[in-house]
Order: C-alpha cells, then sequence, then structure tokens
C-alpha cells in the first residue's frame, strides 16, 4: 500500500485526522479584513480578481475575539477575508499531472458563506459549525498567485439559525457568551485525483468480528476501479481486503478475526482505560492506474443504554461527566491554537473525569482526535435555535444531520445529543408540531448511527430518549441525595415534575431500562482568589472562600455518589466562561482547588498518599 502515515499517530493533529492525505497546504495566518456593515459589496465587486481589502485579521480566529488581532464585538452582520495564495502553497498541497484537482476546505464558518477564487465563484455553504469543501480546480490561474475571497453573513438578531450559547444581544448576558462570526477553524488546499475519496466511514461491529466502511467518492467510478483496505494495530496488517467499485457510494464489511478471539479481543478494544486506535489505509485505483489514498483510524468498541445502564463494550460504566463549553477568553469558539484542544482533553482528565459533555458546539474535529488518542468519551451535542419555524426546523436539521455525518467514526463519541433544554422547542409539552420535530430529530439521528444513544431533549420533557437525563441545580446536598438514591425515587422522577419544574418524560414511550443520569448538576459560583463574585457573575449557588467552594463541591459529589441507579453524572462546568463564574478551573484554565483534590471529589477515592 502507498504511503506510511499513521492518522492515529499525529504528534500535530490535522484539520480533518480521520481523514488525512500525504500533502497539504495550511492558509491560516493574516488575511485581509473588511466589515460590510452597509452591505456593498457584492454590489461593489469586492469578490473581483483587483479588489484588495484594507484591513487584516488573524484566521481562523473570529473578529469578535482579542487574537484575531481585530476584538470588535459589536454588531457586524457581514464581514469579508482575503488571502493570497501562492503557486508553491499549490504545489505543496500535493499539485501534479496525477493529481490535477485541487480543493479549499474549511473547518467552519459562522454562519453562511460565499467564496470566490480569482474573482469566480467557486461554492457557497450555510451552516456556521460543520465543514465545506469546494473544488476550485477550474478557477486556478496555473503558475500564478490565487486570490481567495470570502463573504460571510451571520445575523446577531436571527435566533432561527442554529447558534449555540452565542448571545443574540449586543453585551453577553448570563448563560450567553460572545459572538463568533466568519472562519473560526482552519483553511487548507489538498490535491487530489479526478477520481478521489470525498467521505470516509469505519463502523465496528464487535460481536461480528467486523468493520463496516463507506467510502463516498466525489463522482461514479469508472469501471475497473478498485478499493483496497487495510487496518493496522501498530505495525501489524490485522484485516484487508480489496474490492471492486461499482458505484460512487462504496460500502462493505471488512472481517477483523482477532476480534473472534474473546481474549485477544478484551486487549484491542477501545476504553477510557485502554484507548486502543486501530489504522486504516484506503486507496482507491482506477483501471488507468490513477490512485487517492487516504490515512483514518477508528476505535473498536461498542456503546449501548440498557439494563439501567451505560454499556460500554457490553460492560457497565459510570460516566463521570463535566460540561465543556469549548470556550476561551482571547479567541473564544475557536481553540488559541491546537495545542490547546490536546491541553483541554488532558486537563479534563486529570480531574477525575472520563467523559465531557460538549455543550451547544459542535467541537472543533482535532478535540475529537485527542479525545480519541487518549480516552475520553464525550456527548456531542447540536447547537440550538431560539425560536420554532419551518425556517429553524430546516437550519438545525441540516446542520445536524452533517454534524453527525462528520463525527460518527470518532470512537470517543458515545451519545447524540439533538436538543437541550427545549431551547428551540419551548411549546413542546403542548405542541405537537414541535414533539414532532423532537421525535423526527431523533429518529432521523439513529437512521444515520444506529449504534449510539440518542437523547432526545437532555434536562427534561423527553420523549423517545434512550437516556433518562436529568438538570438538577439544587444547592442543598439532602435534597439531592434523596432525590437520586434508589429505584423509588428514580421512578418518582420519571412519573412526576423535575427538579427544574418541568415534566421529565411526555409520552410513555420512554424505555422502561433507559438508564438515568444526572446531566447538569453544580454550578457553583466562586471567584477564585478574588473575594466575594462580581456583580455581573452568574452561577447557580455561591461560595465565597476556597474552603467553602471545597466543602460545597464534596457534599454535592457524596450525595449524587450515594445513589444506587445513577448510571453517570455531569458537573457544570469545566472553566469560567465571560460572566458564568462557576468552573471548576478559571478562563486560563488553572484549577481553582489543587487537581488532586478535585480529583478525590470526582472519583469518590482518595489517591495514595
Amino acid at each position: 500500500m502507498a504511503g506510511t502515515l499513521r492518522a492515529s499517530a499525529l504528534t500535530v493533529a490535522r484539520p480533518r485526522p480521520q481523514l488525512l492525505r500525504e500533502d497539504w497546504a495550511e492558509l491560516d495566518g493574516t488575511w485581509g479584513f473588511a466589515y460590510d456593515d452597509t452591505e456593498v459589496g457584492e454590489r461593489e465587486g469586492w469578490h473581483a480578481a483587483g479588489h484588495r481589502l484594507a484591513g487584516t485579521i488573524a484566521v481562523p480566529y473570529p473578529p469578535e475575539s482579542p487574537a484575531s488581532g481585530v476584538g470588535d464585538d459589536r454588531f457586524h452582520d457581514v464581514v469579508w477575508y482575503q488571502r493570497e495564495v501562492s503557486w508553491e502553497d499549490v504545489l505543496e498541497a500535493g499539485f501534479s499531472s496525477g493529481r490535477p484537482r485541487v480543493l479549499l476546505h474549511f473547518g467552519a464558518v459562522d454562519y453562511r458563506a460565499s467564496v470566490w477564487l480569482n474573482g469566480i465563484p467557486v461554492g457557497s455553504h450555510e451552516g456556521g459549525h460543520t465543514p465545506f469543501t469546494l473544488d476550485i480546480t477550474t478557477a486556478i490561474v496555473d503558475g500564478g498567485v490565487q486570490l481567495i475571497t470570502v463573504r460571510a453573513e451571520d445575523r446577531a438578531a436571527d435566533v432561527e439559525q442554529p447558534r449555540g450559547k452565542q448571545d443574540w444581544q449586543e453585551d453577553a448576558h448570563i448563560i450567553w457568551y460572545r459572538r463568533t462570526t466568519g472562519i473560526w477553524q482552519p483553511v487548507w488546499l489538498e490535491a487530489t485525483p479526478e477520481v478521489f475519496v470525498e467521505q470516509l466511514h469505519l463502523t465496528p461491529d464487535v460481536p461480528s468480528a467486523a468493520v463496516a466502511f463507506e467510502v463516498n467518492l466525489n463522482r461514479p467510478p469508472a469501471p475497473g476501479t478498485r478499493c483496497r483496505i487495510r487496518l493496522l494495530l501498530g505495525d501489524e496488517t490485522i484485516a484487508e481486503l480489496t474490492t471492486a467499485v461499482g458505484s460512487q457510494r462504496h460500502v462493505g464489511e471488512i472481517t477483523v478475526p482477532r476480534l473472534r478471539n474473546g481474549q485477544d479481543r478484551d486487549r484491542i478494544l477501545w476504553s477510557p482505560d485502554s484507548p486502543v486506535l486501530v489504522d486504516a489505509t484506503v486507496t482507491v485505483e482506477t483501471q488507468g492506474g490513477d490512485s487517492d489514498t487516504v490515512y483514518s483510524y477508528l476505535g473498536l468498541r461498542s456503546v449501548d443504554a440498557r439494563d439501567g445502564s451505560f454499556l460500554l463494550n457490553d460492560r457497565p460504566v459510570v460516566l463521570r461527566s463535566v460540561l465543556s463549553q469549548g470556550y476561551w477568553p482571547q479567541s473564544h469558539l475557536a481553540a488559541p491554537d491546537e495545542r490547546a484542544l490536546l491541553h483541554e482533553v488532558e486537563l479534563i482528565l486529570s480531574l477525575g473525569f472520563n467523559s465531557a459533555r460538549v455543550h451547544q458546539k459542535i467541537e472543533d474535529p482535532r478535540f475529537l482526535y485527542w479525545a480519541d488518542r487518549l480516552g475520553l468519551m464525550l456527548w456531542a451535542e447540536a447547537p440550538a435555535a431560539y425560536v420554532f419555524s419551518a425556517t429553524a426546523v430546516e437550519r438545525l436539521t441540516s446542520e445536524w444531520m452533517r454534524a453527525v455525518d462528520r463525527d460518527r467514526s470518532h470512537p470517543s463519541v458515545i451519545t447524540w445529543v439533538p436538543l437541550n433544554e427545549s431551547w428551540g422547542v419551548q411549546d413542546i409539552a403542548h405542541s405537537p408540531a414541535q414533539r414532532a420535530f423532537a421525535r423526527g430529530l431523533a429518529d432521523l439521528t439513529r437512521a444515520l448511527d444506529p449504534t449510539r444513544p440518542v437523547i432526545t431533549n437532555d434536562g427534561w420533557e423527553h420523549l423517545e430518549s434512550d437516556i433518562l437525563s436529568v438538570h438538577d441545580y439544587d444547592a442543598d446536598p439532602e435534597t439531592v441525595r434523596s432525590r437520586y438514591l434508589d429505584g423509588a425515587a428514580r421512578d418518582a422522577l420519571r412519573h412526576g415534575i423535575g427538579p427544574c419544574g418541568r415534566a421529565m418524560v411526555l409520552t410513555d414511550a420512554l424505555r422502561d431500562d433507559a438508564p438515568l443520569m444526572l446531566t447538569e448538576f453544580g454550578g457553583i459560583e466562586f471567584a477564585a482568589g478574588s473575594g466575594p463574585a462580581a456583580e455581573d457573575s452568574w452561577g447557580y449557588s455561591t461560595a465565597d472562600t476556597h474552603e467553602q467552594f471545597e466543602d460545597r463541591l464534596r457534599s454535592l459529589y457524596r450525595a449524587v455518589q450515594a445513589s444506587t441507579v445513577l448510571a453517570g453524572t455531569c458537573y457544570t462546568q469545566l472553566t469560567d466562561t465571560m460572566q458564568e463564574a462557576n468552573g471548576l478551573c478559571r478562563e486560563d484554565r488553572t484549577p481553582k482547588l489543587a487537581a488532586r483534590t478535585i480529583r478525590e471529589i470526582v472519583t469518590g477515592a482518595a489517591e495514595p498518599s
């Protein structure tokens, strides 16, 4: 097989870690930039080959953030970007006679993007959290300098677009944060053959000792095209298969004999304690000799929610989760750099958590890579719109489908959460239309990926969820303890009004054996090192000293750890975020208590001295 790249062993995670090629060219850095508050740019030809934008910005940081070099967080609904790409950049991306097609990749542009190359329109995309790729081959000037121009539209007042925690008011308030407009994930170039792999999915079927594959090509293949797949564990080939490719979407199954041996299987399954990754090399070769080789990886594991437990590889696992907003003070939803995403995963694990609930954000794939690599389980959640309408339904459904498609081969992703706390479906208790949407979104998720549990509406007002999840910010440990103590308490919760004043279950279709999880609790406000919290800071309860913070945190954890029925918990939250001062860590990621102390509290077990 061509190439030696191991996707599972990158020292620096690439922008799309599960679909790599040997050659690529990074386009992050200084770009031209301009606001278009009066929306005259298209009419005046800002995309024309001869036009240049006067300002500059550091991509991929949003203009609202200090890291961008702009740092203007007022309302600007339309922004423009430009970057010159040298011919050397095109060659670095792998352009050659055998790789004549040039692809321009965007990790994410919030919310709507139009793109030109050398004044020629090459494509557009809607959806602020998901990637898109444009084939720019026909607009390339051979041997010359290329000019990329991007118009990004992100209307602050548009509450029908999926926005998550991004504030629709000019000043951040309560639990909402500064907006993230425009390019906020990496931009890069890649060259490919005429027929190339657009998307790759690898899905383990542990009981059947196999891996299902789906290789999606950019166009229907010519007769004689073949696909070779090789799975490697370290330097050992554990499975190999060559098949004829008869359609643009090529699917099949590759047997992994080592999964048939029970003792051997346990050593190669992915889990937090043993995050074993299997490398994959996929080559599509035409009869004429052109070939496209891509590199990926997967984790061999299964997840399920039944019999009152969350099961990983058919064994019960109690989830110790923390709510992660994925927000940095200097760069907002964009990570400060690639290493910050690694350090975030390391931080979560160091505090005793085995799972993180990524909240109201479709996280950077490089974060998922490090979670896969280091063994952190993740809950994937859609950013919400804030009204219910046909437009909001269409936008959320479309973006969620792309998010599931992007991330369903990551072993760290264990649960899908398309809706949270009835955001965007505020009248779900009474509205047949909103109930139909919630059910439809959950069933659509299961259709796209039947291998993971789905929570229809996290926190309360459940329909057909696979997990009965509860949000509870009661600060009294005794009340919390009694609410989750045993089966009787669980049944009372399931059939009654939840701690936040909403019905927990709206229909009788919730599975009887759905595990119970406390997916938001805590939220203790503590402005560490600066005395009492600032007047505009936010938390669900307050501590004024380190000692008080530790005591309240310990008491709440002891209360939930006394439960005989909870299959998992999720503490709110990992870090302070703008006015939210309820993190276990400050904005700079330094813990408010010693990491060893937090770990002891979270795990419920003192570490050896």
